[in-house]
């Protein structure tokens, strides 16, 4: 498959950024070196992907094929968890309503940490369907990203590679991370619930996961489908600094050690600036 052209990336990635205080022009670089870097390692593989990174703290975002929508798969139960807990701060709603016989408590860990269907399209229900979540995402000014079907639906349908429905660009996905993290769509209190579930996700462990050095913090949501993979959530640095990574991958093979090889490089890069900066402060003292 062929992959955007690195002239392309620097528009989509670096342009309509915000590069990280001091120094612009060497973090302008790194990013550049991370996007080719990333283009080079997909480059021999089959298949296609849409990767974005965001770093929390400053805005900067790498991306790779960044503006292309690929199928969310269940990575979408991340929006619904969104427009969910917003309802419960805003006291319409409580973890303790009941859902089809269980707590929605119960119902939201079984979606995010196990990623069950079922699970996912009792909330939709409850919300008032696909139709509720969209409107949520889009009050939150966030572009690129479809939310058509239930998960029956979706999965009833075929031709999920070509799927124009239920979509999102990569970049639109950590727009919807960067929200769900910063304390304007959900309160402290629901953050730190969703993240606790995504901590605990037990799909897709081969992933972001996957190559990352042992006891590194990591929030996600996996999704599937067949021909699809993606991973979505976030990455804690050694600093305490936190990155938003969404890699969507779809057709050819070995889709997981790949999502695990780019994240890992996505790791190295933010973790390797940091040290940057250090040495860097160190020797103007």
């Amino acid at each position: 498959m062929r992959f955007t052209p690195l002239s392309r990336l620097i528009l989509m990635g670096i342009a309509t950024c915000c590069a990280i205080p001091a120094p612009a022009s060497a973090r302008s670089l790194e990013l550049v070196e991370l996007q080719r870097d990333m283009n080079a390692l997909l480059s021999g593989r089959s298949g296609e992907y849409g990767i974005a990174a965001i770093d929390l703290d400053g805005g900067s975002t790498a991306m790779v094929n960044g503006q292309i929508p690929f199928p969310m798969a269940s990575t979408v139960k991340l929006a619904i968890a969104g427009a969910y807990l917003a309802e419960v701060d805003r006291g319409r709603r409580s973890l303790s309503d009941m859902v089809n016989g269980r707590t929605a408590a119960k119902a939201m860990e079984a979606m995010i940490v196990r990623s069950d269907n079922l699970a996912a399209d009792q909330m939709f229900a409850t919300l008032g369907g696909p139709a509720k979540v969209q409107q949520w995402v889009l009050s939150h000014n966030i572009s690129g990203m479809r939310v058509d079907r239930t998960i029956a639906q979706l999965l009833r349908e075929r031709g999920h590679l070509a799927d124009i429905k239920d979509v999102a660009t990569p970049f639109a996905m950590v727009q919807l991370l960067r929200i769900l993290d910063s304390g304007t769509a959900l309160s402290s209190q629901s953050r730190a619930y969703l993240l606790g579930l995504m901590r605990q996700c037990r799909t897709g462990t081969r992933r972001i996961r996957g190559l990352l050095p042992a006891g590194t913090l990591v929030e996600d949501k996996t999704g599937t489908l067949d021909g699809i993979t993606n991973d979505v959530g976030f990455i804690t640095m050694p600093d305490g600094r936190r990155v938003a990574i969404a890699v969507f991958a779809r057709g050819g093979r070995d889709r997981q050690p790949v999502i695990a090889e780019v994240s890992r490089m996505i790791y190295d890069r933010f973790a390797d600036s940091v040290r940057n900066a250090v040495a860097v402060f160190m020797r103007l003292r």
